[in-house]
């Protein structure tokens, strides 16, 4: 009996050079796909920064100009409207008035410790725990201390929590006062950032990734200066913010960080008189 002998001759499939070949093409098709994946993510991830960047910047001045320019409102003599400090980064200080509330002590003060008497006065507009300013108008002197109790009924004021450095007299005068500083932190140096500070409290980050902060301080004479030596003769502060990005840059290994500057100058309008 014979066997039939099926021929495949006319059999379809895939040689191993083929497969091969199919293989590495389909390789270098995937390595282009990753590496422009990769490429996307990265860009995405840079404007991500730059953007945050941008919004920290912003912020940071615009809060600087708003505030620079209320120094020196409403605010009791002896008492400079900016105090400037040429640290590198800069710091600065700034006072002005907060919102007109005083009321003057109608007794001297037997003790540092005594309440403040205002009898007669209406001190509603105080309350417990605010950090007030008392001075005499006759000294210019007086100091930041922080309310314990608003009696408004009696016109008492205490300050149990703190003792004031001296005995303030009949005509002295309470005043709600803001006093803010503003500088760099650079303790950590990978995130350096821009600090707000209030009398009494522990200071705040108000902006991230913010490295440098200048100013400089044009006078009524017209000179330009660093630190003012009368701060009264201050008539326009030029803030100038450089912010950077929180991650570096591996397109930029001399320098990581991407980078931008922003200025302002504001004219002091309480003190242009």
């Amino acid at each position: 009996m014979k066997k039939n002998i099926l021929s495949h001759t006319d059999s379809k499939g895939f040689t191993l050079m083929e497969i091969l070949i199919a293989l590495f093409l389909s390789a270098i098709v995937l390595t282009v796909i990753f590496k422009v994946f990769i490429t996307q993510h990265q860009n995405w991830a840079i404007q991500e920064q730059v953007t945050d960047m941008q919004q920290n910047a912003r912020a940071a001045i615009d809060e600087l100009t708003r505030q620079i320019r209320m120094a020196g409102h409403e605010l009791p003599l002896g008492l400079p409207c900016i105090q400037a400090y040429n640290t590198n980064p800069d710091t600065i200080l700034i006072n002005y008035g907060d919102g007109g509330c005083d009321a003057p002590l109608e007794h001297d003060m037997p003790l540092p410790s005594a309440e403040l008497r205002c009898d007669g006065h209406d001190i509603s507009c105080f309350h417990d725990g605010q950090w007030v300013y008392i001075f005499h108008p006759d000294s210019g002197g007086g100091e930041f201390f922080q309310i314990s109790e608003v009696q408004v009924g009696s016109q008492h004021i205490q300050h149990n929590k703190m003792v004031l450095s001296q005995c303030y007299s009949k005509g002295a005068i309470v005043i709600a006062l803001q006093q803010i500083k503003y500088y760099i932190d650079n303790s950590d140096t990978l995130h350096p950032n821009l600090m707000m500070e209030l009398p009494g409290q522990q200071p705040w980050v108000y902006a991230e990734n913010i490295e440098d902060l200048q100013f400089e301080y044009t006078m009524k004479n017209g000179l330009i200066v660093d630190v003012p030596a009368i701060y009264d003769d201050v008539r326009q502060v030029k803030i100038t913010l450089t912010a950077r990005t929180e991650r570096p840059d591996p397109d930029f290994p001399d320098d990581p960080y991407r980078r931008r500057q922003y200025t302002s100058r504001v004219n002091l309008r309480n003190l242009d008189i």
